[in-house]
């Protein structure tokens, strides 16, 4: 026998009404039953085929399911009374509810008292059976079924199993029982569904098999329904905790947080999940640790639901709202515990009546069950998350509490770990940023920009970049990043960029800046660790200084990523400076580069949080780099914009990213006068002479007079105590006069008050009183002492 598709309807007369009560579908059984074709009721109040219009009433708008005897009015004018069973159905995606109506047209007196194709089956079975023939409908079913479906075989023999349970699951089972008629192969289905004899749902294990004659054909299908909710419910406790314990909590964001907790509950153990965080936070961004008061001021942090959109929520995300004494919200957290309202009509109809919106709400989603828990962790309030149930007919139950508990708790925690993150992200954010330079210097040798970006999710590093103004028009960059994040990296950060800023200032060459840096961080080790083990604090620097008059640039690194350089009208390529240790091993040289620069050329320094990534190899980084780097040769300011574009993902980098990039300036000859000066103190006033005459071929007349004390110094003074070869140069830009005198003795100068009877002492003190600043620098062949004199009207 060829077994007929599941979806035949002609053994049933079928209806479906509106919630208007009219008659939008009709089907061919029903056209059998009464004999109208379905254009002629279809679009009609179904009440007009009632033969006594007193037989209508309205159902329950809480029921599910109605059955009943009516009298209903043929096409040919007689009457007929029909046992019919009508379905509330619930649109899955929102909108109007509907009934199916139906009843069977054959199949009540088929089966004999005695048949043995059912006795066996059906009085033997110790769980609920039932029997369904080769057209899928049934043929029998045992006392503990009937008690499941909660109607008289007789009255349901002949109906399918979709129209007896009216539900997607009973459609669902269905097709289980087709498949397994067609294969001849038994099955089991896991349900977890109401059914009519139920005041809550159950789960299910449906065993289906294949029922054969003698000669093997298959003539039914047998459902047997094993009653496992305790286990399933169980299984799915376990498994809604251990999937929020591996879902909740993946980032340190307190609104991420919150939608993995609402995520994580719907459908599992909600339709409708909210979660809403107190507002505003107490003093110094820590929640209030005292127990809020009604009303209580909370912010929509997240929601879920089983329906698209969640149009449950009267609420955005983001959003405030006020909650008075008698909502599930505030009566939860002033009494710090879980509430729960079975009866939203009786329970929160104080809360209801205040809050219209919600009412409406509450009413057309047909929410019944609302379950309130406070979010708490470490003795401090949170917020609330509040689930309900609208789809699912079950109320909550004391295991579902204890459920909402523990998930809840799990998240509490995740929710106060991101918190505190994330304020101690901002205090580490604002201590790094106060300790980074406000703004560049303006200098002679080099135009600069920069850019620091905190890392996107492991939180504030040490990163951090300068630019120090050197003697003679020179100048020191330098890059660094301190290991670690958060608050110690950026005080170590601090201390750090305080040291290099005090050695740049006594002017050492880069590579014993380096070694000097090196023994401090050793220091800061030993002070950070216990018992005097180092290594507990680590960093890498790169140290450049460049000299706008030989166009010379000085570079030494520790650790640190090797610098860039674009040439004017060249090609961007990598400098190759020696590596050296990282700072903190302490012992190990450090070396320095020396490299000639055009006018012009721009140079990259920057931290490893700019080149590293995770989805993509150091090699590429770098050719990203120079690639950015040549693509944008314009403004500087375009291009740091341009190269953390095209290097640093969308979400932002996973490391603090600094940044400096500085285009080199060149000082014309013209601006520069060199002296040898004889070891002979009769020649100074000559020597005197030439520095007039050259400050009058620049313009600086009014600079001779201290210029020429200076200078008369200094030198005085290198004839005196230093050794030959003695150099004098002066060096001048539009606002500056540097006086500087070279000799070969490491001797260096010493400032010192005179006493009354002194024959000497008193040069370096008028030098100091005459320049603006002024200093001394040993070089790899003696020292240098300089001195800065301010330009009037400049």
């Amino acid at each position: 026998m060829t077994p007929v598709h599941p979806l035949d309807e002609a053994a049933t007369a079928r209806a479906v009404i509106d919630e208007n009560g009219i008659l939008i579908r009709w089907s061919e059984g029903a056209r059998r039953l009464l004999g109208y074709a379905p254009a002629e009721v279809e679009g009609r109040p179904a009440a007009d085929l009632l033969a006594d219009p007193a037989e209508a009433a309205a159902p329950d708008p809480a029921a599910h399911r109605w059955s009943g005897t009516l009298s209903l009015r043929r096409r040919d004018g007689g009457v007929l009374s029909v046992w019919l069973l009508a379905h509330r159905r619930r649109p899955e995606h929102g909108g109007n509810d509907d009934w199916l109506v139906v009843t069977p047209l054959a199949g009540r007196d088929r089966r004999p008292p005695d048949d043995p194709l059912t006795t066996a089956v059906l009085a033997q079975s110790p769980c609920a059976t039932a029997v369904y023939d080769e057209r899928l409908r049934l043929y029998g079913l045992n006392d503990a079924m009937a008690a499941v479906i909660g109607l008289p075989e007789s009255r349901i023999r002949g109906l399918r199993l979709s129209e007896i349970g009216g539900k997607r699951e009973s459609e669902e089972l269905e097709q289980h029982l087709y498949e397994v008629l067609v294969a001849g192969q038994g099955r089991e289905v896991e349900t977890y569904m109401r059914t009519g004899g139920e005041d809550h749902a159950h789960a299910w294990l449906a065993r289906i098999s294949p029922l054969t004659d003698a000669e093997g054909r298959v003539r039914g299908v047998c459902l047997a329904a094993h009653d496992f909710t305790e286990q399933y419910l169980a299984r799915e406790r376990l498994q809604l905790v251990n999937e929020a314990s591996v879902r909740i909590g993946s980032t340190l964001d307190v609104t991420r947080t919150a939608q993995e907790l609402v995520d994580v509950c719907v459908p599992a153990l909600a339709d409708f999940v909210s979660v809403d965080l107190i507002d505003p936070p107490g003093q110094n961004g820590e929640p209030r640790t005292e127990p809020p008061t009604a009303p209580v001021t909370l912010r929509r942090a997240a929601h879920q639901s089983v329906l698209p959109g969640a149009p449950e929520a009267v609420v955005k995300a983001g959003e405030v709202d006020l909650y008075p004494a008698a909502s599930p919200q505030a009566d939860s957290l002033l009494a710090g515990r879980t509430i729960v309202a079975p009866d939203s009509a009786s329970t929160l109809s104080e809360w209801l009546a205040w809050d219209r919106l919600r009412g409406e709400r509450i009413t057309e989603f047909g929410i019944h069950a609302t379950m309130s828990v406070p979010i708490q962790a470490r003795g401090t309030t949170l917020g609330v998350a509040v689930f309900t149930r609208h789809r699912r007919p079950d109320p909550f139950t004391p295991d579902d509490v204890l459920l909402a508990e523990e998930v809840t708790a799990r998240a509490a925690i995740c929710i106060d770990n991101a918190r505190r993150f994330s304020r101690e992200r901002q205090t580490a954010l604002a201590l790094q940023r106060s300790l980074l330079p406000q703004s560049l210097p303006r200098t002679a040798a080099v135009e600069a920009a920069s850019r620091y970006l905190p890392a996107a999710r492991a939180g504030v590093g040490g990163d951090w970049f300068d630019v120090i103004p050197l003697s003679g028009m020179r100048v020191a960059m330098v890059v660094g990043d301190v290991v670690g994040h958060g608050i110690q990296a950026s005080a170590t950060m601090g201390r750090l960029r305080t040291a290099v800023r005090t050695l740049a200032d006594i002017d050492l060459a880069p590579d014993e800046l380096l070694t000097h840096l090196d023994d401090l961080v050793v220091r800061l080790s030993i002070e950070a660790g216990s018992e005097g083990v180092t290594g507990e604090v680590g960093a890498t620097c790169l140290y450049a200084v460049y000299d706008p008059v030989s166009r010379r640039c000085t570079i030494a690194r520790a650790g640190h990523p090797p610098p860039v350089m674009l040439p004017p009208n060249g090609s961007p390529r990598q400098i190759d400076v020696p590596a050296g240790p990282p700072l903190g091993l302490g012992g190990l040289p450090f070396e320095s580069t020396e490299i000639d620069l055009a006018e012009g050329t721009v140079l990259a320094l920057y931290t490893d949080g700019l080149v590293e990534s995770r989805e993509r190899d150091l090699d590429t980084s770098h050719q990203l780099l120079l690639r950015a780097l040549a693509q944008s040769p314009g403004a500087l300011e375009e291009t740091c914009h341009t190269i953390l574009q095209s290097l640093l993902p969308v979400g932002g980098a996973s490391d603090d990213v600094a940044l400096l990039l500085a285009r080199t300036r060149g000082l014309a000859a013209s601006q520069v006068a060199t002296w040898d000066i004889p070891a002979d103190p009769a020649l100074v006033a000559p020597i005197r002479k030439q520095v007039v005459d050259q400050l009058d071929s620049w313009g600086l007349s009014e600079a001779t007079f201290p210029a020429e004390l200076v200078v008369s110094e200094l030198v005085t003074n290198a004839i005196r105590y230093g050794e030959q070869p003695i150099r004098l140069r002066l060096i001048h830009d539009s606002a500056t006069l540097i006086c500087e005198v070279s000799d070969t003795s490491h001797t260096a100068p010493h400032l010192r008050r005179a006493k009354i009877f002194d024959e000497g002492g008193r040069g370096l003190l008028l030098v100091a009183q005459l320049t603006q600043r002024w200093g001394s620098r040993h070089t790899a062949d003696g020292k240098t002492i300089w001195a800065e004199l301010t330009l009037l009207g400049e």
